[in-house]
């Protein structure tokens, strides 16, 4: 998400009778393992003090991988190997030998494609759009090996990085099993897992949980529990904590459990599943606009930190709020455990949501005067504390890179939604030379027009990013603007960007950048453009926009493109061609002159592709399967939470968290 989506808009009500997602129905007796762990030392969700260890934790220069994360990859760069092979053969590239070049290229590991996959922000709608990617990515999903099927893309994946939505939707992957979106999307007995029916504001219906003040006062006292501990909150603790009870499987949305604890699990640390990314942006001190030079953080399982030439700096995740200074928790400085709790890194990297509530509490419907006052009393003593954001204190890099650190010399780190710079696609840390990645399936969700559907600036700002000091030498492919996207279309259908390597400079010590495989939301057998705060999403349509974008990424199975599985497997091989100097078989010819962006630009008097006759871009549906009717978010008038219980839920859990302030 980004800053249009603060915008007023009037939320869209939408219904649909596309296909729903083809995958087994509800397992009574399922059960669901984490993978996050419950690792907070005092078992809730406040951090505590612990012993420091015997070498005590340090802040390292960005120059170089992590050894954790070195050492990671040595285990899981070989484990991609059959998976890739198994996909690249069903890829079926005309006159090319998939797995003679894959165990050739395998010894040397630097020349096996390395891929990466980034989805946006976009709330919920993030969420399931990206899901529908990643199922269909997934050779776990039943039918995705099958005919113009890209199952087993994901078990040959490195990286898997979330923003916002995209981070509900990879940190609820891996607080739960690595589960597949087949499991999570069932759900179980009991469980409110995946359960978008009843919004956060209301509360999941749930033996135990017996109305909904009762739920907003279990929330707000774990939040009182952290504050009661000495550690500051904001209102993401309470946004965080609210989402957990629908992306976590543990009683009460897993208050202990922990991003740093993903580490500790078998098949990760084992590298049986990607490396999973989630990322924010920095607020500078008295600032309120987020631009393209705020330094951009990644939390990871190892570390939390920036590859940005303003802190450059990495932070063992584990130890986050310990007492760092100058890069080290000194002698008689305090070692912490339990900060970092997933909800509130997903929390933070969504934290646009905050303005949500700090600019909307007064548009509900149907709530007393005196509820609403006691509301709207909460946020804004928040936001008069500068609450309103994630606050990291004590901040990790105090007395750190002095020079070039603007948050240096302060207490707080203050951290917002990763897409308040415009970058709503977490590509950041998979553009880092250090990580060479090859290839980066880019999962555009965002909502950039008025109708909701992407028009390319994310891809855009990132471009234009690359081109200042802060992306520190780090590049990116040419894109075109926001009008060439809408007039030829790009924003409707899959695009390649950076083809040709020849066209990046490149040394002994760096690469040409990622080939980008861009794959905007949208409606193939739904309209999946509901807006960024629409807060609830009965079962049908939950499913209907998750198959939309299974169709989005196999391209209705191949019925639009019978050659789009061949077309990706040419995208995955394309850089380690290029380093071994393997000629382009002539069916990937044929797909790059397909697919990649030529240059092309449109001018600014350019009809929009797929407007209906309109000057706004209003799509059909590219695949039958219902009328998919979608209602329409007009350009103006005050967003306005779902009427009745919602908005009650919301002013209602409100005031529950003020009677625990």
């Amino acid at each position: 998400m980004h800053l249009y989506d603060i915008l007023p808009l009037t939320l869209l009500t939408f219904f649909t009778s596309a296909e729903l997602i083809r995958i087994s129905r509800r397992n009574e007796d399922l059960t669901v393992s984490p993978r996050a762990r419950p690792d907070g030392p005092g078992g809730g969700y406040a951090p505590a003090e612990v012993p420091c260890p015997d070498e005590r934790p340090t802040v390292r220069f960005a120059n170089e991988l992590s050894q954790s994360e070195i050492d990671w990859l040595a285990k899981r760069r070989p484990l991609t190997v059959d998976p890739m092979i198994d996909f690249l053969k069903r890829a079926n590239i005309d006159g090319f030998d998939a797995e003679d070049y894959i165990r050739k290229v395998a010894s040397n590991v630097k020349d096996l494609p390395n891929i990466g996959i980034a989805v946006s922000g976009g709330g919920y709608r993030a969420l399931m759009n990206g899901a529908g990617f990643v199922a269909a990515a997934d050779s776990r999903t039943p039918g995705t090996t099958g005919t113009g099927g890209i199952g087993g893309l994901l078990q040959s994946s490195t990286y898997l990085a979330g923003l916002s939505g995209g981070g509900w939707l990879v940190s609820s992957i891996y607080a739960n099993n690595f589960s597949t979106v087949e499991t999570l999307r069932n759900g179980r007995k009991d469980s409110s897992i995946w359960n978008f029916a009843d919004s956060i504001f209301v509360g999941p219906n749930l033996p135990g949980v017996f109305d909904t003040a009762r739920y907003w006062a279990d929330v707000a006292g774990q939040v009182s529990d952290k504050r009661d501990a000495d550690f500051e909150t904001s209102i993401t603790d309470y946004w965080g904590r609210a989402l957990s009870y629908q992306l976590i499987d543990a009683p009460d949305g897993g208050p202990s459990y922990t991003f740093s604890s993903i580490a500790d699990d078998d098949d990760f640390s084992n590298g049986r599943a990607p490396f999973p990314i989630l990322l924010a942006d920095s607020r500078y001190p008295g600032e309120r606009i987020i631009s393209l030079n705020a330094t951009v953080f990644e939390f990871n399982p190892f570390e939390m930190g920036s590859w940005d030439p303003t802190t450059f700096g990495f932070v063992p995740i584990r130890y986050l709020a310990s007492n760092f200074s100058g890069g080290v928790v000194p002698s008689g400085g305090r070692c912490i455990r339990g900060f970092d709790s997933i909800s509130y890194i997903f929390g933070t990297s969504s934290s646009l949501f905050n303005a949500f509530l700090l600019q909307n509490i007064s548009s509900i419907d149907g709530v007393p005067d005196f509820l609403l006052q006691a509301a709207v009393g909460v946020l804004e003593s928040l936001d008069d504390s500068n609450n309103d954001i994630a606050q990291y204190v004590p901040n990790p890099f105090l007395g750190w890179n002095n020079g070039t650190n603007p948050t240096s010399d302060t207490i707080a780190l203050d951290l917002v939604d990763g897409g308040m710079d415009l970058q709503n696609i977490p590509l950041h840390p998979l553009l880092q030379p250090l990580r060479a990645v090859d290839v980066i399936f880019a999962v555009d969700s965002s909502a950039d027009t008025i109708y909701s559907w992407p028009n390319g600036t994310a891809l855009r700002a990132t471009y234009d990013r690359s081109l200042s000091p802060i992306a520190n030498g780090t590049q990116f492919p040419p894109v075109p603007d926001d009008k060439t996207f809408l007039a030829l279309g790009l924003n409707s259908r899959p695009t390649f960007f950076g083809c040709d390597a020849a066209n990046f400079s490149s040394s002994s010590s760096s690469s040409p950048p990622p080939l980008v495989v861009y794959l905007p939301n949208a409606p193939y057998t739904a309209f999946s453009n509901v807006t960024t705060f629409t807060p609830s999403y009965p079962d049908n349509q939950r499913d209907a926009i998750i198959r939309n974008g299974l169709d989005a990424a196999t391209q209705g199975n191949g019925t639009l493109d019978g050659q789009w599985l061949t077309c990706v497997a040419c995208a995955v091989l394309s850089r380690s061609w290029t380093r071994t100097g393997t000629a382009v078989p002539a069916a990937c010819e044929a797909c790059f002159e397909r697919y990649c962006w030529n240059g092309t630009t449109a001018g600014a008097s350019a009809a929009v592709v797929g407007g209906g006759g309109g000057a706004e871009y209003s799509p059909t549906l590219k695949i039958g399967g219902g009328d998919g009717s979608s209602g329409e978010s007009g350009a103006s008038g005050s967003v306005r939470v779902a009427v009745g219980r919602s908005g009650r839920a919301l002013a209602v859990g409100l005031v529950a968290a003020l009677m625990v302030l």
